[in-house]
Order: C-alpha cells, then structure tokens, then sequence
C-alpha cells in the first residue's frame, strides 16, 4: 500500500543544494538553531534520493566503535557487527550524524577519511579498508548556539564540509508548515506564528532557546483536537523553553494576548 511522502516545507535552495552535494560526492553540514528542521530535511532528502538513512544522536560517551562497529561474543562464538557508519558506508547510504559537536574529539577524527576525496574507512579491528559504495553520503549537523571553546567544530573538521545553514522559517513558510503538518486551520497557524515571533523577540533578555517550529507543531496539533489553547501554551511553550517560574509567567502573559 502506497504511503504519503514525508513533508518537508522548502525555504530557500537548500534542496537543489544538497542534490549538487550528493551528486558530486561532497560530505555536507547544516547548522542552525534547535527545531527548525534540519532532521527533517535529511529524511525528507533520503527519501527524495531512495537512500537508506543512518541517524546517530551524537552524545558525550559516543565512541568510534559505537559509529564503526565492534566484536560482540554470541552462541558460535565472537562475531563483528558493523555500526551504522560502516553499515551506510557498505550500501551507499546516507550516515546522519546530529548535533556532532556533541560527540568526543576521538570519535570525529573517524570521519576525516570518508569526508575527503579518499572516501575510505579504515576498520583497524577487522583488518579492512572499505572504499565507500557509490551514493554513500555523510551528514552532520549542529546548534551553533551551543557551541563553546569544549565543544566546537574543529577548523580542520568543519572545512571538510559544504555547509548550509538554517533559521527558523519566515512568518508564511511557518503558517504553511502547521497546516500541513499538524492540520491546523490557517487563522490558528496565524496566531500560533504571531506568538512565536513575540516569543522569539525575547530570546535576547530571558531565554536561552526560542520556541522551536518543532514545539508550535506540537501545540498546532494539541488546539486543533480541543485542548485549552491556554493549556497548551503552557505545556507546548512556556514550560519547556524555561525553568524558572517568573519566566515561564512572563511568557504566559505573552501568550495570553493571542489566546485569551
């Protein structure tokens, strides 16, 4: 049985730029804030080329085995299982590695050889030197905002990259975006994106974070089933762009003029 494609709202070139990469075997990074789509946009372009996509949650106790494999022990005795960058790099698929400053210094150096013009991984534990399949693709991504003098990008990482780089969309790509995706009427995606721009106004004075698209999809879907819109900016919003009480206060009395 068919099944619908995975949505996927353009907001610049960046479809047509990754295209241009996948075709002349570039390596690309994408760079922008929490939420705004990156994720999706590589599923959407795995689907777009029919190419299976490996996603690893980059994280601080990630190693290299956990990208590239190891030897496990099972009933015949020990065997080698690939990691899904061996795995994507044996099938000519996509490997996603997101928020990749995250992992350690060590594990990144694994890349190096796969995104230069060598392609190549070498196995030190196995013995092989795999050349990439044709189609196979490497893909990180990061939070700039995140970024410290412990955890950044090496210039000698980043430069092997083409890079894009994503921002929230404009105020109409957004609208589209939670009719599409969480169905919501258009004068509801309207007030839901007039909040967030005066949430994300705020961004300089009290929060860390804006409210992502990620969150107002989740709210578009919560009001458009019957749920308080009060209730919602609270728990889709408020809450999780802040701990603090008087903030998340703050942010109620925001959302109060669109929704009250």
């Amino acid at each position: 049985m068919a099944t619908d494609k995975l949505f996927y709202q353009e907001q610049s070139n960046e479809v047509s730029l990754f295209n241009y990469a996948f075709e002349h075997q570039l390596p690309v990074l994408i760079k922008g804030p929490t939420g705004c789509g990156k994720t999706r946009f590589v599923a959407h372009m795995a689907e777009k080329l029919n190419k299976p996509l490996y996603t690893v949650a980059c994280h601080d106790d990630l190693t290299a085995a956990d990208l590239v494999g190891r030897h496990l022990i099972g009933p015949n005795g020990t065997y080698w299982q690939d990691g899904p960058l061996t795995r994507a790099v044996r099938e000519g698929g996509i490997c996603y590695l997101d928020e990749v400053v995250e992992a350690r210094k060590d594990t990144t150096v694994v890349l190096h050889p796969l995104a230069d013009d060598r392609r190549i991984l070498p196995l030190e534990r196995t013995g092989e030197l795999l050349e990439a399949a044709p189609g196979f693709m490497l893909v990180v991504s990061y939070n700039p905002g995140y970024q410290n003098l412990l955890k950044g990008m090496k210039a000698s990482t980043r430069q092997r990259f083409v890079a894009l780089r994503f921002e929230y969309p404009s105020a109409e790509l957004e609208q589209q975006i939670l009719i599409k995706e969480a169905g919501a009427d258009p004068h509801l995606a309207f007030k839901l994106v007039e909040l967030a721009g005066a949430l994300r106004r705020l961004e300089q004075n009290d929060l860390d974070e804006v409210a992502s698209t990620r969150l107002l999809i989740y709210a578009a879907r919560m009001m458009s089933s019957g749920m308080n819109p009060l209730d919602v900016c609270r728990c889709c919003l408020a809450e999780p762009l802040t701990d603090d009480p008087l903030t998340v206060q703050a942010l109620m009395d925001v959302a109060r003029i669109y929704f009250d």
